[in-house]
């Protein structure tokens, strides 16, 4: 029998070369595309029988795609093995690229230690002598090899992309120092952003504490505000009695003098029920718990619901002026004002509705009802464990501190305006957030067309590379 031909260096690198019309993009000149395949070993996973108890529970990592999320590194595993499980599982190296072949296509990692992988992830181990090991990991998260992923995948109810497939898709490679060179930029621009990131996090999180100390210097008197020779709300609505009034020494905290204490049950008309069987409509609208936007404390959308699909708790009528509080979790601060009018407006019993009132500006009741002060009242007042929740009763008793109407209406336009510059710096920053981290794609797509300033053009050619490869094929 004769042997097979063995084939030339240039039949070989004819086969490794990706013909230029399916080349993804312009790449330098001393670049070239080949495959993945030709430069890398490609390694699909394996889960070593799960019936047998002396594979787990050793030290030895067995990588899954839930392991990938770990920023650009994996150095803890789910799952570990012993010994005996590693012996029937294929080790990868470390400084491999791991990336997820089925299910969520090309979420990837680097591993910083040697271990194995599920059969849900192909290891990409580079041949050292003509890639550098970071280079092919940052290549693959390029948005070009995620949507080649992407492309060459075959889906039925889960995505798949085959060892062999992966092993065909186009792969840009640089000389050898110039891989260094692009991952090592890389990494300094990606540190800037990460540490840009981390300062933005830091602004994030002083969000609400900021919010918080407005709150708190509003209803304390505290804002710069306040006119000591405007009459206290006592001395000028008769309808407020000495009895309504909370003594010196039962009071939360000390505000202005022409302020008064008392307490919600002082002062706000009884709840309304909405009788959904006189309403001239098939349908009405539901405010739930879930119709609460809590982190800008209003109304989404209310639901449009039919009536006789109506549910038990759809009885509280609200109208325009109202303030609504959940007392069913009131850790979640799930409080609103009610900003329009409409005769199929219907809340959840799971609301206490602060009817419109002559002792409090609607906005001013708003805001006292969002501080920390009223939230951690509540909350030590809760009661149940499905659905901890405040009695009407108990929240009737919370105490509010009450300047003249007045001094009412300053505070909740100084509040408005403060919070309202308070927000536009959360767009402001998460805004900046978002561009931080496309500014990583577009790193990665200059990276990969030689256009960060690194190649160098008398670099020996790519070609080379490959000719070293193709010698031992």
């Amino acid at each position: 029998m004769s042997k097979k031909k063995q084939k030339s260096i240039e039949e070989l690198l004819e086969e490794a070369l990706v013909p230029e019309e399916e080349h993804p993009y312009i790449v330098p000149k001393n670049w070239v595309w080949t495959r993945t395949g030709i430069i890398h070993e490609i390694v699909t996973g394996a889960t070593p029988s799960k019936k047998n108890n002396e594979y787990y529970g050793g030290n030895f990592p067995f990588v899954k795609p839930g392991d990938l999320d770990q920023e650009d590194s994996v150095i803890v595993a789910s799952e570990y093995l012993t010994d005996k499980g590693k012996e029937v599982s294929r080790i990868i190296p470390k400084h491999s690229t791991l990336v997820c072949c089925i299910g969520s296509i090309g979420k990837t990692g680097f591993n910083l230690v040697e271990c194995t992988t599920n059969q849900q992830i192909n290891s990409l181990i580079p041949n050292k002598k003509v890639i550098y090991p970071k280079y092919t990991y940052y290549f693959s998260l390029s948005s070009t090899y995620q949507n080649l992923l992407l492309k060459s995948s075959s889906s039925t109810t889960v995505s798949i992309i085959n060892k062999s497939k992966m092993s065909k898709l186009p792969f840009a490679l640089p000389p050898l120092n110039e891989q260094k060179r692009i991952a090592e930029k890389i990494e300094r621009l990606f540190a800037k952003i990460d540490e840009a990131k981390r300062l933005i996090e830091e602004v994030k999180g002083s969000f609400e504490p900021r919010r918080a100390a407005i709150l708190d210097r509003a209803f304390g008197g505290r804002l710069g505000t306040n006119d000591p020779k405007e009459k206290s709300m006592f001395e000028t609505f008769n309808e407020l009695t000495e009895k309504d009034l909370i003594p010196k020494e039962e009071q939360p905290y000390e505000v202005p003098k022409n302020w008064v204490w008392i307490r919600l049950g002082s002062f706000l008309p009884p709840m309304e029920t909405r009788d959904l069987a006189r309403l001239e409509s098939e349908n009405f609208l539901y405010v739930d718990i879930d119709s609460i936007d809590n982190n800008k404390f209003e109304i989404r959308e209310p639901k449009i619901i039919e009536i006789k699909n109506a549910p038990s708790r759809a009885k509280r009528r609200i109208d325009k002026g109202d303030v609504i509080i959940s007392l069913v979790r009131p850790y979640l601060r799930n409080v609103a004002r009610v900003l329009f009018d409409d005769p199929r407006l219907v809340a959840s019993t799971a609301f206490y509705v602060c009817k419109r009132n002559k002792v409090t500006e609607t906005n001013y009741l708003y805001y006292y009802l969002i501080t920390s002060f009223v939230t951690n009242y509540l909350n030590v007042r809760t009661k149940g464990h499905n659905a901890p929740s405040v009695r009407n009763s108990d929240f009737l008793e919370l105490p509010i501190p009450i300047p003249p109407v007045e001094e009412q209406k300053r505070i909740a336009e100084k509040v408005d305006i403060l919070l309202s510059k308070l927000e536009t710096e959360k767009e402001m920053v998460l805004e900046v957030e978002q561009k931080l981290n496309s500014l990583k794609q577009s790193i990665l797509n200059k990276a990969f067309r030689g256009e960060l300033g690194t190649n160098d053009p008398t670099d020996e050619h790519a070609i080379e590379l490959l000719k070293e490869v193709l010698k031992y094929k």
